[in-house]
């Protein structure tokens, strides 16, 4: 090895750019080299337009952490050195991995370095020098990482993971305890999902670690003329989102981000401003059905303004106890008792009308009236609400932004919060003739 081999690998260690370019012949865009120098934190976030050159960039640094076994010195004397590229399938993990791999090969320094190339029971690249790549699914929750420690875990496309918070707090995180490991949550957006709010929490500075997005123009080496073609003809939203690399609503929700931002910020500023405790209270409960939940809001009434002041979600069959629950919010809010009466509902209106309840029948047309209100009071900045995060089985967590910020016109036949916050809002609605006039019936 020459004097300048030494030396290019000296400086490769803290100039991953260098290392690919002396190691791996490749040159990186200006963006892919400072997401290398920068992502250094326990965790670290990268939000990119199509074509950025994220998964290229990702194996690189697998490569380069494998090689020089980057993780805290104490933890160096272990045997092994562990990275995995992780996503939503083993193809898209796989898309990683394999670019990793012909990297490896098609370098003359780092072919013989190479110890073997496993491809089940998952693939698996591994070094001399003992350390691992591996590329693994987090299908069924992250059922395939269980059981293993790791020094690196690169998510690829996490915004597009069904299970985001339970699969990085409750399964990734711990995969890492042993010896301190590193995390990169990597992925175009997907509007303003999980992965939006763990973005906002690392540049608001609530949590600790590395934020960088990427415009699919930092990338040189595609077809300026192609994306500036796309430019043109793309929306504003599919701008910010698939060439800026921007977190955007994605189209078709129910209540747009920004509505739902405003309520958030108006329940910390309710005490103060709005005369807490001088209103009325509406209660709406949405009830269960085979899959779905149980779930009662209560909103205070002040003026023009409600505020969610309790919520309720179960997974409770059992009507005695669904109408036990609902008495008790009844005794502890008094006032006006909206209720879901589709199917048995009326079953249940009926054991509570010593609270003289109004029964609302759930039809395609009601509905869409429902969500409209909703949808109108948000717009007119009237509601306010906390984050409510309840437990929702084994090792996962509900929150009602999560569920707002899902919702779709045309999906939402899981949102039971959002149904139940349409049931609490009704009576407030405009007492003017109802474009759609859902079926209402008192008990």
């Amino acid at each position: 090895m020459t004097v300048q081999e030494i030396a290019d690998w000296k400086s490769g260690l803290i100039e991953p750019w260098r290392f690919a370019e002396f190691a791996l012949g490749v040159t990186l865009h200006q963006g892919q080299k400072e997401w290398l120098e920068k992502s250094t934190r326990r965790e670290n976030l990268l939000v990119t337009g199509n074509r950025w050159g994220k998964s290229f960039v990702s194996a690189v640094k697998l490569i380069h952490h494998a090689l020089y076994r980057i993780r805290p010195l104490r933890f160096d004397g272990a045997d092994r050195y562990r990275a995995v590229v992780a996503s939503i399938t083993q193809d898209q993990a796989n898309i990683v991995f394999n670019q990793a791999v012909r990297l490896v090969r098609g370098s003359a320094y780092l072919e013989p370095l190479m110890q073997s190339i496993d491809l089940t029971p998952h693939p698996r690249l591994t070094f001399g020098n003992g350390a691992t790549i591996e590329s693994r699914s987090t299908q069924n929750r992250g059922e395939y990482l269980l059981g293993n420690d790791y020094d690196l875990v690169i998510f690829d496309e996490v915004a597009f993971e069904p299970f985001p918070e339970y699969v990085v707090e409750e399964v990734v995180m711990m995969r890492l305890a042993d010896r301190e490991g590193r995390l990169d949550l990597v992925s175009t957006p997907n509007g303003r999902n999980w992965f939006f709010r763990r973005a906002r929490e690392i540049i608001e500075g609530k949590r600790d670690g590395y934020y960088q997005t990427g415009d699919s123009r930092q990338n040189e080496y595609i077809s300026s003329d192609f994306l500036e073609e796309r430019v043109r003809y793309f929306s504003d939203a599919r701008l910010k989102q698939n060439i800026m690399g921007q977190f955007v609503d994605s189209g078709g929700e129910v209540l747009p981000g920004a509505f739902i931002d405003r309520a958030l910020l108006a329940a910390k500023e309710w005490t103060v401003q709005s005369g807490a405790g001088s209103g009325f209270f509406i209660s709406g409960w949405d009830l269960a059905r085979k899959r779905t939940a149980t779930v009662g809001i209560t909103v205070e009434v002040v003026g023009s303004s409600v505020r969610v002041a309790a919520l309720e979600r179960f997974r409770e069959m059992d009507w005695s106890r669904v109408i036990e629950k609902i008495g008790a919010r009844q005794r502890e809010y008094p006032g006006q008792l909206i209720i879901d009466g589709t199917g048995l509902g009326d079953v249940v209106a009926e054991q509570l009308r010593e609270y003289n309840p109004t029964s609302v029948i759930f039809t395609p047309a009601s509905k869409a009236e429902l969500l409209t209100n909703v949808e109108l009071m948000h717009a007119k900045g009237q509601v306010a609400y906390d984050r409510w995060e309840l437990p929702d089985g084994p090792g996962r967590i509900w929150s009602l932004e999560d569920e707002l910020r899902q919702a779709r016109w045309d999906d939402n036949s899981d949102c039971d919060a959002l149904m139940a916050l349409g049931l609490a809002l009704w009576p407030l609605r405009r007492q003017s003739a109802p474009a759609i006039a859902p079926r209402v019936g008192r008990i």
